[in-house]
């Protein structure tokens, strides 16, 4: 039985991951701003609060929960919440960059910077990218903030891996493709995906729990499709 936090888990793959992890016993704290959905499920293994990855307040409660909660113990942390804006880029004006840096990338240096004293050498960071932040591949109008922070993550991700190699946790990135979410249909309108989120969350279940045995500071790409 393992200890997961779940950022993004109101809807989509963060949603679908959540119900899985605790379907499969484990113990699962699911942060996101709307946290309806989740209550809904009636989910004994599931925890949930009202969470803005941007407020210092709620990074906070979220320590105080693993302590209190917990014992002070963290396996996994999957940093799955993201923002997107879809605007030409002489369009998209410095509040927009700001806004979209503040979940996909200062929010996750939050979070994993009030985590990281409850995780171990056994434990896992995964950080949800895209293939838009992956140099070489392909690009799309309108995206400039949304992919250049997921390229953010990236390298933040290796720079993870390196320094905390000795002690952990392990650090992984994994960059999506196209998967039929909300957040696809707000980036690519009409775009239908190949693969679902429950089928992308099943297979990052499955990596949140075994590939930090292989992986440190990986990028793996996990795309069939990209629009």
């Amino acid at each position: 039985m393992k200890h997961i936090i779940i950022t993004g888990t109101s809807r989509g793959i963060g949603f679908e991951m959540a119900k899985q992890f605790a379907e499969a016993g484990h113990q699962v704290l699911a942060l996101s701003r709307n946290i309806d959905p989740i209550k809904e499920l009636n989910q004994p293994n599931i925890s949930c609060f009202p969470f803005d990855i941007t407020q210092k307040e709620d990074l906070l409660k979220t320590s105080e929960f693993v302590v209190k909660q917990w014992a002070k113990k963290v396996d996994i942390l999957i940093n799955n919440s993201g923002s997107l804006v879809n605007k030409p880029f002489e369009e998209t004006t410095l509040n927009d960059f700001q806004e979209v840096y503040a979940v996909n990338v200062f929010g996750v240096v939050g979070l994993i910077q009030a985590v990281l004293p409850f995780m171990n050498s056994r434990s896992h960071v995964v950080n949800i990218s895209s293939m838009g932040g992956i140099q070489g591949s392909m690009k799309f109008s309108g995206l400039s903030a949304y992919s250049s922070s997921k390229g953010a993550l990236i390298t933040l991700t290796e720079m993870l891996a390196e320094e905390y190699k000795e002690q952990g946790p392990s650090s992984n990135v994994l960059a999506l493709g196209a998967v039929q979410t909300q957040m696809l249909e707000d980036a690519f309108p009409g775009f239908k995906a190949p693969i679902s989120a429950s089928d992308m969350a099943n297979y990052i279940v499955d990596f949140a729990l075994r590939a930090h045995l292989y992986h440190n500071g990986k990028v793996i790409q996990v795309s069939s499709t990209t629009p």
